[in-house]
């Protein structure tokens, strides 16, 4: 999935978002007390994901977030399956940490679809408004396409993560609730990081002498053919 020009910094972005999502993913299992609220321990990293999303598809145009979607989708699967095998494999007599170690790494099946599926969905549907907002706007107005991208993304990831996991178990009242107060906290945790996203965007753009813009870029999740994208 290699994007055909080369960059100074898009690998070293795409390293990190990998890495942050996949330590959100293993900090997610602790549930933090926040102010009235009760959040995953991932809502401080998590939604930086989505701003990575919005600089790589502003930058480098939407070719580049399908890579680095697909990169941190296939990381958090490896991370899942390995977890499993390692928690599976015997402990040595002396190692007296299994059942931690199983809390840490052990990932309930439901929950492991839940969270792909929703990462995936969600972080393209953030990519592909942010790319098509970029031409309806002719590339003003920045700020329209990173918190409408967010508004829309982040409704797609919550929607099904938690309808996911918890569909059946919690009445829909319940499950209304938990996904208005994670929606809520995560668009506003990322309204207020646009100004930090501006900077690094302009910077970004400034450096690598790029800004994208997808005109005739296929918006196919599983096409990884790329049309002109640098203006």
């Amino acid at each position: 999935m290699p994007t055909p020009q080369r960059y100074k910094y898009l690998d070293a972005l795409t390293t990190a978002f990998v890495v942050i999502l996949l330590v959100s993913n293993l900090v997610a299992q602790k549930v933090c007390q926040i102010g009235p609220f009760e959040v995953s321990g991932a809502i401080l990293l998590f939604p930086i994901t989505y701003i990575f999303g919005d600089v790589f598809t502003e930058v480098y145009g939407f070719a580049a977030s399908r890579r680095a979607i697909w990169l941190g989708f296939f990381g958090t699967a490896l991370l899942y399956v390995m977890g499993s095998i390692t928690i599976a494999l015997p402990p040595a007599p002396g190692w007296h940490n299994q059942q931690a170690f199983a809390t840490v790494f052990g990932f309930i099946p439901r929950i492991l679809a839940a969270s792909l599926i929703a990462f995936w969905a969600g972080e393209f549907a953030n990519s592909y408004t942010m790319a098509r907002l970029k031409l309806l706007t002719e590339g003003r107005m920045l700020w329209t396409r990173t918190i409408g991208s967010t508004v829309v993304g982040q409704a797609v990831d919550t929607i099904l993560v938690i309808s996911l996991t918890f569909g059946g178990i919690v009445p829909l009242r319940g499950l209304a609730n938990m996904i208005t107060t994670g929606y809520l906290l995560k668009v506003g945790y990322e309204v207020l990081a646009t100004p930090l996203t501006y900077m690094v965007i302009h910077a970004l753009k400034r450096a690598e002498g790029a800004d994208a813009f997808d005109r005739h870029e296929s918006f196919n999740p599983f096409s990884f053919t790329q049309g002109s994208a640098k203006e």
